[in-house]
């Protein structure tokens, strides 16, 4: 006689961190800081430096918006590999990939979200202003 032992699949991971943050320079530390803590706590700590990164590039870019409210960022775990870092802020100006050149002293950062992403990033417009997300996923595991 067989006996068949059913191994479960892992659910969809649905844990998220969220912050409001003022639009100001500053938020770009507590935004860095709401990252690194939620990977940690996820067990990501090979993505800490890349979303500490991609958050701050994101977070500085919405305070330069002008805006009076408040940005949010969230990060999501979207499955046990991959994180969405998400900031929502009160503009509709989208952003764009621009080819910055070498002598620039701007206009760098979204070539590095893009960069660390492998070009998984976006915005989404909302009635209010837009979202900025980026998907920043673990390198596969190697085969024994």
């Amino acid at each position: 006689m067989t006996t068949t032992v059913e191994t479960p699949t892992l659910p969809p991971v649905a844990d998220s961190a969220r912050a409001l943050l003022p639009y100001q320079p500053q938020s770009a530390a507590a935004a860095r800081r709401l990252v690194r803590t939620a990977l940690r706590a996820w067990q990501l700590h090979d993505l800490v430096e890349a979303g500490e990164l991609i958050v701050s590039e994101l977070a500085g870019n919405a305070a330069k918006t002008g805006c009076k409210l408040r940005m949010t960022i969230t990060v999501d775990r979207v499955t046990d590999r991959c994180v969405r870092i998400s900031v929502r802020d009160g503009s509709r100006i989208l952003p764009c990939l621009i080819d910055a050149g070498p002598v620039a002293e701007s206009g760098r950062g979204l070539a590095l979200v893009h960069h660390l992403t492998g070009g998984h990033w976006g915005a989404t417009p909302e009635a209010f202003g837009k979202t900025v997300h980026a998907d920043l996923r673990t390198r596969s595991p190697s085969p024994a």
